[in-house]
Formats: structure tokens, sequence, C-alpha cells
């Protein structure tokens, strides 16, 4: 009995079964990777924060003007992508595939679990770029160039620099 599809592959993919669903394996591969570097590069933004200054005769003022022999501490926040939203979009890739050679009985099932697939993958990406920023930007800076804040773990990561106030 010869093999028959389900859903016919368009005139420019190969009679060949199951070609629409390698086209979409092919598809959620190359979404993963652009979602990938989508999130990478618009998960970069810092901000800092000095207390104090310089005062005429060259010497350090601390945050309410007065002169102070000490350098006044900056702190500097940089938000950077976390490894974990990687990791996750590795892992939908893997599992839809898994999914498929497990549980698609046709080819329709096999198109639906891929769409799902690129579905979160795209949402998770965009997600994770907006919750970082938002909770990035609610991080509180004091006077004292100090603040308690929780990072915006897992969907960015957050480095803290503290160092001395330096001319230049």
């Amino acid at each position: 009995m010869p093999e028959t599809l389900a859903n016919r592959p368009s005139a420019n993919l190969a009679t060949l079964p199951g070609a629409a669903v390698l086209l979409r394996v092919r598809r959620l591969l190359v979404l993963a990777l652009i979602m990938s570097l989508v999130y990478g590069f618009f998960t970069h933004v810092s901000k800092s924060y000095c207390p104090g200054g310089f005062s005429g005769d060259g010497g350090f003022v601390d945050a309410d003007g007065r002169p102070t022999d000490v350098a006044p501490s900056c702190i500097s926040l940089t938000l950077g992508p976390s490894w974990l939203v990687y990791a996750a979009i590795g892992v939908a890739v893997f599992m839809a595939i898994t999914r498929v050679l497990k549980r698609a009985a046709t080819e329709a099932d096999a198109l639906r679990i891929l769409d799902r697939a690129a579905a979160f993958i795209g949402i998770l990406a965009v997600a994770s770029i907006v919750i970082s920023h938002v909770w990035f930007a609610l991080i509180p800076i004091d006077e004292s160039g100090t603040g308690a804040f929780l990072f915006p773990f897992p969907f960015g990561a957050v480095t803290v620099d503290i160092s001395p106030m330096t001319n230049g």
C-alpha cells in the first residue's frame, strides 16, 4: 500500500514524506537562533551612581558637599543576558523534536508541536527582555551608593561593581 500525505507539500518542496516537518524543524532552529541573538543584544544596560565629587583644591567631597579625605565609592550595575534563558531555548528545541519523534501520530500533530515550541521560544525571549529591563529599572541606588535589591534571576544577570571615585 503506498504512503499518502495528509497535507501535500508545496511545489518547491521535495515529495519526500515528512518534508513539511523538516521544513518546520529548520524554521524552529532558525527562530531559536534569531531569538537568542535578539535576547542577547537587547539585554544589555547599565546604570551607576557616585555620591559626592571633587573639591576645588583637588580633594574629595561627600554626598552632602563636605570635604573628605576618602574617595567616595561609586556603584555600577550592569544587566546582561542570563545563561538560563539560552538553556531554556535549547531545551525547548530538543523537547519539541523529542515529542515529535515520540508522540506525533500525524504530520499535523508534528507541525502543531513544532509551532507551539516556536511560540514558546518567541514569548520566552521577549518576556525575558521586558522583565529583566523592568526589574533592572526598579533597582534602587540610594544616596550612600548602595541599595537593597533582588537580581532579575533567571531573566537577566546583574553584575555589581563598587569602586572608589577616580579623576578622569
